[in-house]
């Protein structure tokens, strides 16, 4: 614990045990929104498999095959060799396997089959190792084994059973790799690309001490592998360090099923601790509840002690359990159905059924409701891959007051919808509204990605050029 401490002091950190929480990361001085708190290299990582990428880079284009396993792909000689010492004995592992046993070998079966031979490779000093940086810190990870029901165990038995299969090694037993499947899908993070698109997963041991809330101070951003943790509020010195591990949208009592499912605890950040108030339940109501039946009235309904139905807050209008169920049910079958069209062709059909959709959910939820935004959120990019950048605009800013109401000012969610506002606008020839778009976007994104990266470059390039446009524009009016 000690040689930790050493190690994160020098960035204005320390790592502390709280009886309430366990391990956590406190601040050892002030740090402002935009500040950078840490920054870390994984310890293992892999690509997802949903497309081919480059195991160096995570790029997606002018890749080769490793000629020797036929598994993992390359962008070129320099990721190639950045990667070797740790493919090499991968590579000959996964050769040993039948080809249709290779097939089976998930983005999870190689992230625990680097992370048992990156260890090896640290305890016979073929790599190097820093406190930070070893396998007594990924040993050291809690993994709410004994929480697991059967199903996920057996699950977790089998993935290990592979992987023992590839690795050949004697001297690990099954229990001990299912145990660190167990860590890794607690601790573990997915890698994304500037605009939050999942590309990989990754092993940060000093990210994975940060606790979670459903109002963070801090947010975990990726810059190509790299995980970049920065302040979105002023924290204080000896306050705690926290992110989102969740999407937190959705009701207090959604986040914490979802938190106590996947991380095994109950949040008490300050958003959860009012669950139960009267401004809880009202807005669970609007984000997951259903909306009165007078359109003149923007009222919530709870449901009546006699369990007839579900009573409007505001006007005390009765909506029956029949008439919901009727409408529930008619949404059901259509997004059962809906699932058919989504293959690349059937776009026409899919917007179709998603329209079919959005009008049931706004005749049955509140305008505010997470899934009418989350229909609307699919309708837009559908329309974005046909083109229909007219209709795609309407959509896009039908979402912008939901992402408002469920995110926080500086959430990147919420400046990256901003961001794909300003640039359908632009392309529409309405560069006033994509200056205020895209101004709002680097507002929230300068805070939350930094300045640095060749997306925010661009985007703020973007920007220059629609102010350039706009000057362009008026003095050709002035002439």
């Amino acid at each position: 614990m000690e040689e930790l401490q050493n190690a994160v002091k020098d960035g204005g950190l320390a790592v502390s045990n709280l009886p309430e929480k366990g391990r956590c990361l406190l601040t050892t001085k002030n740090f402002y929104p935009g500040e950078v708190i840490l920054r870390q290299e994984p310890y293992v990582c892999v690509p997802n498999n949903t497309v081919s990428r480059c195991d160096g880079c995570f790029a997606s284009e002018s890749l080769k095959k490793c000629s020797a396993c036929q598994v993992v792909w390359y962008c070129g000689s320099t990721c190639q060799k950045s990667e070797w010492k740790l493919h090499r004995l991968e590579c000959i592992a996964l050769s040993r396997l039948e080809k249709e046993k290779r097939k089976a070998v998930t983005p999870s079966i190689r992230l625990m089959v680097r992370l048992y031979l990156r260890r090896k490779l640290q305890n016979e000093m073929f790599i190097p190792a820093s406190v930070t940086d070893s396998c007594n810190f990924v040993e050291a990870l809690v993994s709410h084994l004994k929480d697991l029901d059967e199903k996920q165990l057996v699950l977790y038995a089998q993935m290990a059973s592979l992987v023992h299969l590839i690795l050949q090694w004697p001297e690990i037993n099954l229990k001990e790799i299912a145990e660190n499947f167990s860590k890794l899908a607690c601790n573990a993070h997915t890698i994304c690309d500037c605009e939050l698109r999942p590309l990989g997963t990754g092993l940060y041991p000093i990210v994975s001490i940060i606790n979670h809330s459903c109002l963070p101070n801090a947010v975990l951003i990726f810059e190509g592998k790299s995980s970049v943790v920065r302040a979105v509020e002023h924290i204080p010195e000896g306050a705690e360090v926290s992110i989102a591990y969740i999407d937190i949208a959705g009701s207090t009592m959604t986040r914490q099923k979802t938190l106590k499912e996947q991380y095994f605890f109950t949040c008490t950040c300050p958003r959860c601790i009012k669950a139960g108030q009267y401004n809880d339940i009202q807005e669970s109501a609007i984000l997951e509840g259903y909306r009165c039946k007078d359109d003149g009235c923007n009222g919530f309904l709870l449901r009546d002690s006699d369990d007839k139905g579900f009573i409007c807050q505001t006007c005390g209008l009765l909506r029956s359990k029949e008439e919901v169920k009727r409408i529930v049910s008619e949404i059901t079958a259509i997004s059962d159905k809906e699932l058919k069209y989504k293959s690349p062709g059937n776009q026409e059909e899919a917007i179709s059924q998603y329209k079919m959709i959005e009008k049931l959910q706004m005749e049955l939820c509140h305008p505010f409701s997470i899934s009418l935004m989350r229909t609307r959120e699919e309708l837009l990019k559908i329309l974005m891959e046909v083109g229909d950048w007219r209709e795609a605009l309407a959509y896009c800013r039908l979402t912008i007051p939901g992402y408002q109401r469920v995110y926080p000012e500086l959430h990147p969610l919420l400046g990256l919808q901003y961001y794909t506002c300003g640039k359908i606008e632009w392309l529409l020839g309405y560069t006033e509204d994509a200056i205020k778009s895209l101004t709002r976007s680097i507002d929230i994104l300068r805070i939350t990605h930094g300045t640095n990266s060749p997306f925010m470059k661009e985007l703020m390039m973007k920007l220059d050029e629609a102010h350039a446009e706009a000057s362009y524009n008026l003095s050709s009016k002035d002439e």
